[in-house]
């Protein structure tokens, strides 16, 4: 399903308009986005959790070449699913 199709089920299910939708959802995922950025996590009880995570600097190695290389250190997205999304998909 892409974001189109998605806003349009959401539309249906709210009797919202679809450009009303849309202007939700970009919301949401502007909010999702700073919330993270700015190192705080973001708890949907019975979904999950959003949060931004540090990963270390590393060595790698460049598959074309064998040569070893570094990888540096950077934020990376999480999600964790809860409890109550974890066991809808396990009905």
């Amino acid at each position: 399903m892409n974001k189109s199709e998605f806003v349009a089920k959401m539309a249906d299910d709210t009797g919202f308009k679809k450009v009303d939708v849309e202007k939700f959802l970009d919301a949401f995922v502007s909010n999702v986005k700073e919330i993270m950025a700015a190192g705080d996590k973001l708890q949907l009880v019975g979904f999950g959790t959003f949060e931004a995570k540090e990963r270390e600097e590393r060595t790698g190695v460049n598959p074309a070449t064998g040569e070893k290389i570094t990888i540096a250190a950077c934020k990376v997205p999480s999600f964790k699913p809860g409890k109550g999304l974890k066991d809808e998909l396990n009905k």
